[in-house]
């Protein structure tokens, strides 16, 4: 069997990546949080996110428990699955998970960096930090609501570079994480606003837009002060530096993307 480990810290998005990066390196299944997943399919264990706290979380995630770990390498071998990426959040903790379901040496070891941006990560970060929200790499019909106090919802459909989609998320509250920091999600468009309000040959913001799904975009209309004796694509350059590091300041991450139109001049 063909193994390969996906590590990096809690919080780092490594199951929001994980179902492209398998299509990418064409593994039949993954192993994720006591999960095993198979062509997208939830097909034996029991999600750690199921756990009341981090120590039977942790175990849970391991395989600690023989029935877990034999219920699972019962269905990889009637699978028959050739290839599975093990996902942890370190190369001890994927050799403990490959050693426990018997499928012996890892080949390749990946880690959230390889397949990540740093501004992906923090962000990812500090959406787990202040909201509390756990990806599984799984469709939503597969979760059930029931192991859970709090929401469970779709995430995202996950699509190859062709635009074929290849798999979905589903995000979830789970009991054990209990410490979050509420950031309203008006938050975000204040901060805009003040930003380029008080920023040089601006009039006003006319529309304002922030979506925090898959990406994080920023969309502006802009009015701007007549006359205009100065450089207008470099002003706009310049109130989306402002922007960003603003973003960055306040939130540790930047947006993905600002979109400045400039309504008109007045």
């Amino acid at each position: 069997m063909k193994v390969y480990s996906l590590s990096g810290a809690s919080g780092t998005g490594k199951s929001t990546s994980a179902v492209a990066f398998a299509h990418t390196h064409k593994l039949d299944a993954m192993i994720d949080d006591g999960l095993l997943i198979v062509r997208g399919k939830r097909v034996a264990g029991t999600s750690a996110k199921f756990e009341k706290n981090t120590v039977t979380a942790v175990r849970r995630a391991i395989f600690n428990e023989r029935a877990h770990a034999e219920e699972v390498k019962a269905a990889l071998a009637k699978y028959e699955v050739d290839s599975i990426l093990v996902i942890g959040t370190s190369d001890k903790m994927t050799r403990t998970i490959a050693q426990a379901l018997e499928l012996g040496e890892i080949d390749r070891y990946f880690y959230v960096t390889d397949i990540r941006s740093e501004n992906e990560i923090r962000r990812a970060k500090f959406v787990r930090e202040t909201e509390g929200k756990h990806v599984m790499p799984v469709s939503s019909d597969q979760v059930s609501q029931n192991f859970f106090k709090k929401l469970i919802k779709k995430g995202w459909d996950i699509f190859s570079p062709k635009r074929v989609k290849i798999g979905e998320t589903t995000i979830v509250h789970p009991d054990f994480h209990q410490q979050t920091v509420n950031v309203h999600k008006r938050v975000y468009p204040q901060l805009v606003r003040y930003i380029a309000e008080n920023h040089p040959h601006i009039a006003r913001v006319e529309q304002l837009k922030v979506l925090t799904t898959s990406e994080f975009v920023v969309e502006l209309k802009l009015i701007y002060q007549a006359p205009v004796r100065y450089n207008l694509p470099a002003d706009i350059t310049a109130l989306q530096q402002k922007l960003q590091q603003a973003m960055l300041t306040t939130f540790g991450f930047t947006a993905d993307t600002i979109n400045c139109k400039v309504g008109k001049i007045e």
